[in-house]
C-alpha cells in the first residue's frame, strides 16, 4: 500500500471517530436539556 494511501486512510478514520464521538456528547446534551425543560414545564403546569 502506498504511503500517501495510508495516510488518507488514517486521516479519514481519524475524522469520522472524532465526528462520531462529538455527535455522541451532543445528542445526549440536548437530550438531558430537553428532559429538563419538560421537567420545568410539568412543575408550571401544575
Amino acid at each position: 500500500m502506498s504511503e500517501q494511501l495510508r495516510i488518507i486512510l488514517i486521516i479519514i478514520v481519524s475524522v469520522s471517530i472524532f465526528g462520531l464521538l462529538v455527535f455522541v456528547f451532543v445528542k445526549n446534551y440536548l437530550r438531558r436539556r430537553v428532559d429538563q425543560m419538560v421537567k420545568e414545564d410539568r412543575k408550571k403546569s401544575k
